[in-house]
């Protein structure tokens, strides 16, 4: 008989798929920042190369450490300032329409960070390699689809293999996933309903959010009812959250990670609702035009001629700039109800910008996976893999305010 697989062992080495993207950049940074030092991969040699370069000006002087401060101390894992500048980063050419190019960027007990998106267009040859070379894999995604195929399809591989999967491992959606986390302590056992809200203020989009934006609209989605995950479209629902102060926002029904990973936590959960605030008024009209833009897709010939329309309108244009991410704010609630619908506890998380949370904690992830610290193999939620109490000193680290209230 053999050893069941264990997790991944680390060499240190982390590989950014994507690198000289909008999220990929910001991620880079966010790396170099923390005293680690990537492999940035993608299409074009030359932007990789401008990239290396900026991030070697940018970069504090400092020999990388083998080992973070404490998960939590300000500053952890990152360098000091009175060593002599590291040499450039290394680069790799990668193209996921070939991909023999991204299996070849990772070996055993590597860490794959992807933000090569929309991810169920272009995601499938990263997680694939990762799985292959048994390997910790992080990535950007949002989309409901890709989240649920990686749970359901290739999670299981992942097991079998020794690999770690830890997709949507950004603002979409570690916060729900910590507050959610944090709403069930305690309250696990009574616990038959968990309502989570996403509610971005100000900023902007990147084009590769628009990107999948589109196509997540006419891609399957899914939630938790009554015990079970369940097929649904997204925007199936509009749900009203209270964020205090006489505040009442809505938000429409999306499939994030919650779903998979929450329910674990507390054996009588029946329910989890996960929503992305909407401001317009017309956000009651979602739920019809979401009816119609699915069914319209079994309507031969205009479905293709739909998800071509969406992908014409895809493209990577850049994103909000620095000014604009610091006028944003991100709000994410949780709220655990009894079967009566009695409110059990609520975790409110308050921080910054969703662009800079997402490179946060994609760094901060693979930075400990690189070290070992990620647990488990196989399909992984942020608690799963890391614990609550890592979790949240990371987002106190990011920033992120936290309130827990009964």
């Amino acid at each position: 008989m053999t050893d069941a697989p264990t997790s991944p062992t680390s060499t240190g080495r982390i590989v950014l798929l994507g690198a000289t993207g909008y999220t990929g950049t910001l991620v880079a940074h966010e790396l170099v920042a923390r005293g680690a030092r990537p492999v940035l991969a993608g299409r074009s040699q030359d932007r990789l190369d401008a990239l290396a370069a900026d991030l070697s000006a940018s970069a504090p002087s400092a020999a990388p450490r083998h080992r973070a401060e404490p998960t939590g101390t300000p500053g952890a894992g990152r360098p000091t300032s009175d060593s002599p500048a590291p040499p450039p980063l290394e680069t790799a050419v990668a193209d996921v329409d070939d991909p023999r190019t991204v299996r070849a960027l990772i070996e055993s007990g590597d860490v794959l960070v992807s933000t090569v998106g929309p991810f169920v267009r272009h995601g499938g040859p990263a997680v694939e390699a990762a799985i292959d070379a048994r390997a910790v894999y992080l990535d950007s995604t949002g989309e409901p689809a890709f989240i649920r195929r990686v749970f359901d399809e290739l999670g299981p591989r992942a097991g079998r293999t020794g690999a770690a999967l830890l997709t949507a491992f950004g603002h979409d959606w570690v916060p729900g996933n910590l507050a959610g986390a944090l709403a069930l302590q305690d309250e696990g056992a009574d616990a038959a309903r968990l309502e989570i809200g996403y509610f971005p203020t100000g900023g902007g989009v990147s084009g590769g959010t628009r990107a999948s934006a589109l196509e997540t609209v006419l891609e399957p989605s899914y939630a938790w009812r009554d015990g079970h995950l369940r097929a649904e479209r997204v925007a199936a629902r509009v749900v009203a959250f209270d964020l205090g102060a006489g505040r009442r926002v809505r938000g429409i029904t999306a499939g994030g990670t919650e779903p998979f990973t929450l329910p674990p936590l507390a054996p009588g959960l029946r329910d989890v609702e996960v929503a992305l605030g909407v401001t317009s008024p017309a956000v009651r009209f979602a739920p019809v035009a979401t009816a119609i833009a699915t069914g319209a897709l079994r309507v031969p010939g205009l479905g293709g001629a739909l998800r071509r329309f969406a992908r014409s309108r895809a493209g990577s244009s850049g994103g909000p700039d620095a000014a604009a991410r610091a006028a944003s704010r991100t709000h994410v609630l949780a709220v655990a109800r009894s079967v009566s619908g009695d409110v059990l506890r609520r975790a409110r998380l308050d921080g910054p910008d969703a662009y800079d949370l997402t490179a946060h904690f994609l760094a901060w992830g693979a930075a400990h996976a690189a070290l070992g610290d990620a647990r488990g193999t196989g399909a992984l939620g942020p608690v799963q893999a890391f614990g609550v109490d890592a979790l949240l000193a990371t987002a106190r680290e990011a920033s992120i305010t936290v309130t827990i209230a009964r």
